[in-house]
């Protein structure tokens, strides 16, 4: 587990420098969603290493955006609109001359006016002082990286995919294809030229580099490598005129991509990947005023994030606030859950910002229906040691059965076969050639079993550890079948063949099975719940071995096809299913559509902290009668035998009949402890009617478990139901957010060059049945003299993820005078997130001034 990198700032001045996309959780599968403990450790995701923000902040100001307008008077005018935008880029220009006048330059990288007010910029320590005081400024946030939620697993020619290549998602409304709809695609650039997806594309806009181009972009330290998960979503969302009938979810449907993500520096000076917080809100911003001109009436009606800042389920923050915006404006956000796999019981691993509350958040499962195996037999002379059918982990199986020498590669760094170098010899001649190789799992399968095949391996056996079936990447140059051997099995023949004793391999032709997966959670896919104890994902949909477009062209000059892992793939099917439902229902709005698409999933036995309503069916939306919002609840925490909780539904009928309700509250499992009031628990409701529905919960006693799901049913007469997913958590942490904090020096002489070092323990993480993560929602520093005399606001910080946080004490105080010689306590609080836990843990630390 790696926790976040030590983040520095300046007190009196506040931020310095921040690392982000600082956290990685051990990766693991609930027994209760998973039937075999397997990994995807480096199958699923884009490698994550720590990203500068080069002092970048979001300033969000507290004058209302055109979103935040319209959502008070439900209906403005072109001209409205456009005044509303020019406010808001004046409120920005009065902070930006505010600080002008005190000395300070502030060149905003992006202003965002729709979905929320503000701009993000780099700031310096003075920057940040200053804007704490304004009244304009609502909060000041840290950037976060934002990763791509899916890897790729094959890389195949058009003539070598066939119909049997990938899965394909069973979502399909007859007679519909999305025509008429445009979604928004956040991500990495595209491969515009792709015939899957030529027509359907727009030339869309690159935030990344500031254009108006989001072609795909190859690194520019390494052109042979090219951005290829922009695509990849693109397919799954327009593709059509594949081979073997290859389409997407909705190929009527028109994308526009928006580049948030792409080739940047990361902190080691290689380029990675990556996206930011701030591009993403940029995003967000255009994809609902897609022309820039100031009025947002022809915002998307979908907008797919492919793309999740890990472990960041913030319920408040600029993109909570941006997100609901786009929603206000009538533009659905479907975001992947993430892929960091379970965590919890409490807040899991859902990545940022699936957290909030407006954002349709998807997990992942496996809907293939077959998984390829073949039947292995490892011997040691004539004594047989395993007789078993294996999963394949890619789509090569050996044509005909096999015969096979066994070797293993060389150790030149670290693990064996980690490196390419481990499979020749040090003349350069293959070590594997024609024969089955035994490698170590390692971190990275994929790499391994890559370096064996183009060195010539016949065959490649992966060992200690468990791999997902048809996990792997596989390209044109990979040709050797690839399985995981029990490890014993393993060990025990390379002990024989140490022991100078003849070993051998053989291998079977391929048989499908029935996939004992199927329908089960991905083991990768984040589980909730969010950080205000809500439930997340709000919906499950296939995200395993997806078949869509690759960017490039195969060795034959024929378009690339490939299949992609992860809850990205998934959001896209979700997003697709959005278009196809706003074509069938162009009445509704944003909010109605996502009611109808988490209220009708199928429930099933998995949950709701890893499928939310359930797992997505698209037929079931399409004639839905009642909506509800929000479309998840939390309870938070209880608070003993006299405890209740309220929350409030909003039902609506979407149907063109008066709809007679029935309301009840259910709960899966340890129902005996809880009571529910539901008031009114029957009506009715004429066609476009609302009606609010309260609901409360009371716990005269706490049940075994520390968190009890389930759903607010409504049930109309003679319709399909509506179900609200629910928790309420019966565990109360104790962690304290501030567990450490030290001082370089307790007396010093005041210098901003040479300050002492205040370092902050901020959160925790605590091993609980899982990784328990407790962010901290606002963390305060303040100064005080000796004797008790508050002086002053020296930093806030808000939505900090578990690290170390460094601050610079120069000596001068929160408006950036120096201070009097003398001594000082600087008083630390760290507030949870939860809205109902309202005391924060407390620190202080002593200097004194010289």
């Amino acid at each position: 587990m790696r926790v976040p990198r030590r983040s520095v700032f300046l007190l009196a001045v506040a931020i310095l420098t921040i690392l982000l996309g600082a956290t990685v959780a051990a990766r693991g599968r609930d027994a209760s969603t998973q039937q075999q403990a397997v990994s995807w450790r480096g199958l699923v995701g884009e490698p994550r290493s720590a990203v500068p923000s080069g002092q970048r902040m979001i300033v969000v100001l507290h004058t209302p955006s055109v979103a935040q307008r319209l959502a008070k008077v439900r209906y403005a005018t072109e001209p409205q609109e456009r005044s509303w935008t020019t406010q808001a880029y004046a409120a920005q220009q009065q902070v930006l001359t505010t600080l002008a006048a005190a000395g300070i330059t502030v060149r905003p990288d992006f202003s965002y006016s729709r979905v929320l007010d503000g701009f993000a910029a780099p700031l310096d320590p003075r920057a940040v002082a200053l804007l704490e005081h304004l009244p304009e400024v609502a909060g000041i946030y840290p950037v976060r990286a934002a990763f791509p939620s899916s890897v790729s697993e094959s890389l195949l020619s058009t003539h070598a995919f066939d119909a049997t290549s990938g899965h394909r998602p069973d979502v399909d409304l007859p007679g519909y294809d999305g025509r008429g709809v445009t979604i928004a695609l956040l991500d990495t650039g595209v491969d515009l030229t792709h015939p899957y997806l030529r027509g359907r594309i727009l030339p869309g806009l690159d935030l990344v580099n500031k254009g108006d181009d989001a072609t795909a972009r190859s690194n520019p330290q390494d052109p042979s490598q090219v951005e290829h998960h922009g695509t990849e979503l693109a397919g799954l969302l327009i593709g059509a005129g594949g081979p073997g009938g290859l389409h997407g979810v909705a190929p009527g449907a028109t994308v526009l991509p928006i580049r948030v993500a792409g080739w940047q520096t990361a902190a080691d000076g290689q380029n990675l990947v990556y996206g930011r917080s701030d591009q993403l809100i940029a995003g967000l911003d255009r994809a609902v005023d897609p022309n820039g001109d100031g009025d947002s009436h022809d915002a998307v009606r979908v907008a797919l994030l492919g793309v999740s800042e890990p472990y960041a389920a913030f319920t408040q923050g600029p993109e909570a606030i941006a997100v609901q915006g786009a929603l206000d404006l009538n533009t659905l956000v479907v975001t992947p859950a993430g892929n960091d796999g379970n965590a919890g019981p409490t807040f899991g691993s859902v990545g940022g910002p699936a957290g909030a509350s407006g954002a349709l958040a998807v997990g992942a499962t496996d809907a293939r229906g077959m998984q390829p195996r073949v039947r292995v037999v490892l011997r040691t002379g004539l004594n047989v040691i395993l007789d078993r059918y294996l999963a394949l982990l890619g789509p090569v199986a050996p044509s005909q059965a096999l015969t096979l020498r066994v070797t293993t590669p060389r150790s030149t760094n670290d693990l064996a076969g980690t490196s390419s170098v481990d499979y020749f010899d040090r003349k350069g001649f293959s070590l594997v050639a024609g024969r089955a190789v035994l490698v170590p799992v390692g971190s990275d399968p994929q790499k391994a079993a890559l370096a064996a095949s183009r060195a010539g391996a016949a065959a490649v056996i992966l060992y200690g550890g468990a791999l997902p079936p048809g996990s792997l990447r596989v390209s044109e140059d990979q040709t050797a079948p690839v399985v995981v051997a029990p490890t014993t099995a393993a060990v025990q023949l390379l002990a024989a063949q140490r022991a100078g004793l003849d070993v051998g391999i053989a291998i079977g032709a391929r048989k499908n099975v029935a996939n004992p997966e199927r329908g089960f959670v991905a083991g990768f896919s984040s589980r909730g719940l969010a950080f205000d104890g809500s439930i997340k994902p709000n919906v499950a949909a296939p995200g395993v071995a997806l078949a869509t477009a690759e960017p490039g062209l195969a060795s034959d000059g024929s378009p690339l096809y490939g299949t992609v892992n992860g809850t990205s793939g998934a959001a896209a099917t979700v997003a697709g299913g959005a278009a196809l439902l706003a074509q069938m229902r162009p009445d509704v709005d944003g909010p109605t559509l996502n009611s109808l698409l988490v209220g009708y999933a199928a429930r099933g036995g998995a949950p709701p902290v890893g499928v939310g309503a359930g797992t997505f069916r698209i037929g079931a939306s399409a004639v839905g009668e009642v909506v509800a919002q929000p479309s998840t609840l939390g309870f938070g925490i209880w608070g003993g035998p006299r405890w209740h909780a309220s929350r409030t539904l909003v039902l609506r009928n979407v149907s063109t009949r008066r709809l007679q309700l029935s309301i009840s509250a259910l709960s899966n499992g340890e129902s005996e402890a809880l009571g529910f009031k539901v008031v009114p628990d029957r009506l009715v409701l004429r066609v476009g009617r609302s009606a609010r529905v309260k609901v409360t919960v009371t716990a005269p006693a706490a049940p075994r478990t520390r968190i009890v799901t389930g759903v607010i049913q409504v049930a109309p007469l003679g319709s399909e139901r509506l179900r609200v997913p629910w928790a309420l958590s019966f565990r109360r942490y104790s962690a304290n957010l501030i567990p450490r904090v030290t001082i370089s020096k307790r007396s010093f002489k005041a210098s901003d060059t040479n300050p002492a070092v205040l370092t902050v323990q901020a959160g925790n993480l605590v091993r609980d049945h899982g990784l328990q993560i407790q962010p901290v929602s606002r963390l305060d520093v303040l100064l005080y003299t000796a004797s008790g005399r508050f002086v002053g606001v020296m930093a806030r910080l808000r939505n900090l993820l578990p690290g170390s946080y460094s601050f610079g004490i120069t000596g001068r105080g929160p408006t950036s005078v120096q201070l009097a010689p003398g001594e000082y306590e600087l008083r630390l609080a760290a507030w949870p997130t939860l809205p109902l836990v309202a005391k924060p843990s407390r620190a202080q630390v002593e200097f004194q001034i010289e």
